[in-house]
């Protein structure tokens, strides 16, 4: 299997948990969309390394990774002129990946607790961004030149 048929497969997957966010939050299980949205960011960028030949880390937030080498690759300015949006709604949902899940295990606090609506749509909106730039990415990607 090829890195563009990996990428594409990782960003099917984004787009079906993009969708279980958005249905987190309509049935204002906020948490979840929180936990789902953060699963979208971390596929779609996962599928840009993959398409840029790149095999990413066993972590949750890669920009750095991304970051590093986008410098080394020809892309058009759109896409990095996104690149620091990226990065910070990438880290901020990382940190949101175990308390969206476990909740606040020290001060028992359960997940379903730690998060309001504007949160949860916050993060579905930044996961459906970071969505949309990277498959526009890998559409630009397959595109003749």
């Amino acid at each position: 299997m090829n890195t563009e048929a990996m990428a594409q497969g990782y960003l099917e997957d984004a787009e079906y948990t993009l969708h279980e966010a958005k249905e987190a939050l309509r049935r204002e299980t906020y948490h979840r969309a929180v936990r789902r949205a953060q699963e979208t960011v971390e596929l779609s960028l996962k599928a840009t390394l993959r398409l840029l030949g790149v095999e990413h880390p066993r972590e949750h937030e890669v920009s750095d990774v991304l970051n590093r080498i986008i410098g080394t690759r020809e892309l058009p300015d759109w896409f990095k002129s996104e690149l620091e949006t990226i990065s910070l709604t990438s880290k901020r949902l990382a940190e949101e990946r175990g308390p969206a899940f476990y909740g606040d295990e020290k001060a028992f606090i359960p997940p379903r607790e730690l998060y309001t609506r504007e949160e949860a749509e916050n993060a579905v909106r930044d996961g459906e961004n970071i969505y949309n730039l990277c498959y526009k990415l890998f559409d630009w990607w397959k595109s003749p030149s």
